[in-house]
């Protein structure tokens, strides 16, 4: 039985459908990699420009890390590589290679947490724990930083600004983590260039190091060729966030 008047339960029913909705908004704004709700973030270029950045998440990774450089370098592209601070500490010369070619490296965080659920202290403390690793490793401080899995809460990307980092996500994914042919993921990649994009794959994986990363190694080769033999030009993330500036 109800207690609200007629008018007071269309008033009800209103209010909690637009809590709802909120609730909805905010948790798709989450998981979104377009959406700056919570904050600024850089996902690529006004659509139609012929400039695109390839970005790499979960490196550095033995020996796909390595051969992805070898396709970037054949190719005379630069790309940038947000690395997991654990598998840095770990892989110091991967990363020095990296940086040596003229990559762009940028903060994952040390440990790869959803900070969906993460307190800020805990935020603040993966981004200085996996900047130290950055930073002894190659002698300069990432001022890059791409939440893993791309997600983020209200203060995720405040925290980051505070501590110096620029928030990079994407406008078109790969999805090299779940299709199983370099052709699938090359096809995917291609229904989302509008022109410019910045574009997420993946040199590494959370699950564990050493995860093979074929497939992304020859889609890159793919994908580099397709689009430069169409007039495009390959950027890393910072030069590309230079000219949108």
């Amino acid at each position: 039985m109800s207690f609200f008047a007629p008018e007071e339960t269309r008033i009800a029913l209103l209010v909690g459908a637009g809590v709802a909705a909120t609730a909805a908004v905010g948790g798709w704004n989450v998981m979104a990699p377009a959406s700056q709700l919570y904050g600024p973030t850089f996902i690529g270029l006004k659509r139609g420009t012929r400039k695109l950045a390839l970005s790499y998440d979960d490196g550095p990774n033995d020996p796909w890390t390595p051969r992805l450089l070898e396709v970037l370098e054949r190719h005379g592209v630069r790309a940038t590589f947000f690395m997991i601070g654990s598998y840095a500490e770990k892989n110091p010369n991967i990363v020095r290679m990296v940086a040596a070619a003229g990559h762009d490296i940028g903060n994952h965080t040390y440990s790869h947490p959803n900070l969906a659920g993460r307190s800020l202290s805990s935020l603040r403390a993966e981004l200085d724990r996996c900047q130290a690793v950055l930073e002894q490793t190659i002698g300069y401080r990432p001022r890059l930083f791409r939440p893993p899995f791309g997600a983020r809460r209200p203060g995720t990307l405040r925290t980051a600004a505070k501590a110096g980092f620029k928030t990079v996500m994407w406008r078109a994914s790969a999805h090299d983590w779940a299709l199983t042919s370099m052709e699938a993921i090359a096809a995917k990649v291609a229904s989302q260039i509008r022109g410019g994009e910045v574009i997420l794959m993946h040199d590494g994986s959370h699950r564990g190091f050493g995860w093979d990363r074929h497939l992304t190694v020859e889609a890159t080769d793919e994908i580099i060729r397709r689009y430069s033999a169409q007039g495009y030009q390959f950027l890393p993330a910072s030069e590309m966030m230079a000219l949108g500036s």
